[in-house]
């Protein structure tokens, strides 16, 4: 059985982490596949939308332990971080489409900074996110060191990254590290109807979108406004600007093709 699921369907890109024995723990088979999802989602333009999640109660438990305890099994650290976790966030980031973690269960270590790495985050109510790694003497990786301050602030960030305290979906909300959560009995409904949302809007001004706000955390304002307007001229010589125009002139509903 495969470790990485993927599907298409209408315009929205599904990628499901399966190893739920695991809690889809991080091994070299799950990364790779990951990597390779990713990759389809970017070249392939009937991709508009992408959902990330997991398969039964977890979202991601983080790297698989066994694996790196193992001595046959074990790539190294320099190669997990260089070969797997490195590529993956940055695909979750540099993929000028939008990315939404629908985050099914628990995500902890390198599960939870996978999601918060994606463009929304939206949890089911009995989800939860650990920063697990100084329980076994680690840093926070996978970009968390750079969301989780930028998302929640660097005093809350310090003391979940030291502490590694379990936040509730409920609570995650409330200190802005996700979106939204829902009730178990709507949330594939609600993930769902964001994703066709996305699906439908104009995926280059979206991705543009994403880059500048990539762009915003490490530019001065004047290197920020320079960007805005270099974005927006590509924004506004897109098929999309020009439907987009069009319909509210018409005051009618635009048909937005991505391009």
């Amino acid at each position: 059985m495969s470790a990485v699921l993927f599907d298409i369907t209408e315009n929205i890109a599904t990628i499901t982490l399966n190893r739920p024995e695991a809690y889809n723990s991080v091994n070299t088979e799950l990364s790779h596949g990951l990597i390779d999802a990713l990759k389809k989602c970017e070249s392939d333009d009937e991709v508009r939308a992408i959902v990330l999640t997991g398969s039964g109660k977890a979202f991601c438990a983080g790297q698989d332990l066994k694996e790196v305890t193992t001595p046959e099994l074990n790539p190294g650290f320099d190669t997990l971080m260089k070969d797997h976790y490195e590529p993956i966030v940055h695909l979750l980031r540099g993929i000028e489409k939008p990315i939404i973690a629908a985050v099914n269960g628990v995500a902890a270590g390198a599960g939870a900074n996978f999601a918060l790495a994606c463009d929304i985050i939206l949890a089911v109510e009995h989800a939860s996110f650990i920063q697990a790694f100084s329980a076994i003497g680690l840093i926070p990786d996978s970009g968390g060191t750079y969301t989780l301050p930028r998302s929640i602030g660097m005093a809350k960030a310090t003391a979940l990254a030291m502490l590694g305290d379990k936040v509730s979906a409920e609570e995650a909300e409330r200190i802005g590290m996700i979106y939204k959560y829902f009730s178990a009995d709507t949330f594939e409904e609600e993930v769902n109807k964001i994703a066709v949302k996305l699906s439908k809007m104009p995926t280059k001004g979206l991705g543009l979108t994403k880059l500048a706000l990539n762009q915003s955390l490490k530019n001065s304002f004047e290197q920020q406004m320079l960007l805005e307007t270099d974005l927006q001229l590509k924004a506004a010589s897109t098929e999309d600007y020009n439907e987009g125009v069009a319909a509210f002139v018409a005051k009618r509903k635009p048909n937005f093709k991505g391009k």
